[in-house]
């Protein structure tokens, strides 16, 4: 079963949050088939602690102005800067140094789920506003 509209909602909200701070690596993991406790994971890279928490600053910013305001019923490991998890309930928003990334591997462990596509906005935008050759 794919994810719910709210799901969809949030996770490319919080894509786009993270692609605007410049994560690396931007993935939405469809979980809702293997996990009854959340839907979705959104994960996202960043190369050093401090963007790691600008990029969760951005996404929490971004998800609490929607429409239908969403702010994380959780929020682990802000303090070391290495691996933040929002927990939204619908989605569970994972941001990673890029070490953690490469080590813990949550792509590959999730491998067997569906991904929901995600494209920058800022690269289509990008795309259209170059000449074609």
């Amino acid at each position: 079963m794919p994810v719910n509209e709210r799901a969809l909602e949030l996770s490319l909200a919080a894509a786009q949050a993270a692609a605007d701070k410049k994560a690396q690596d931007i993935t939405i993991i469809d979980v809702g088939d293997h996990l009854y406790i959340t839907d979705a994971f959104v994960i996202a890279s960043a190369s050093n602690e401090r963007q790691v928490v600008a990029v969760v600053d951005a996404i929490e910013e971004a998800l609490v102005n929607l429409p239908e305001k969403a702010k994380p019923v959780r929020r682990e490991g802000e303090r070391q800067g290495r691996w933040v998890l929002l927990d939204y309930v619908d989605i569970v928003v994972h941001v990673q140094h890029t070490e953690e990334r490469e080590f813990y591997a949550l792509d590959k462990l999730w491998k067997d789920c569906p991904t929901i596509p995600f494209v920058d906005r800022d690269m289509v935008d990008a795309g259209a506003a170059s000449p074609e050759a």
